[in-house]
């Protein structure tokens, strides 16, 4: 049997100052959550360490990217 690879949408809040959150795509979401609490993260550096709010998993990757802008939006 396949192993199904999941796109996830996913969002964080920052643990200093809990009004700030951002959303996010990624395949590997341990590895992602790694790199905004590593300040490797641009948008989400000034605002670390952060939190995984929630994480949905799509099988698809367009989905996943449909919902991440609707959820932006």
């Amino acid at each position: 049997m396949p192993v199904t690879k999941y796109h996830y949408v996913y969002i964080i809040s920052s643990r200093q100052d809990p009004s700030r959150y951002y959303t996010g795509c990624t395949e590997n979401i341990h590895q992602r959550m790694k790199k905004h609490n590593d300040g490797d993260c641009p948008h989400t550096a000034k605002f670390k360490p952060w939190r995984l709010e929630t994480c949905i998993a799509f099988r698809h990757k367009d989905k996943a990217i449909a919902f991440e802008a609707y959820l932006k939006s």
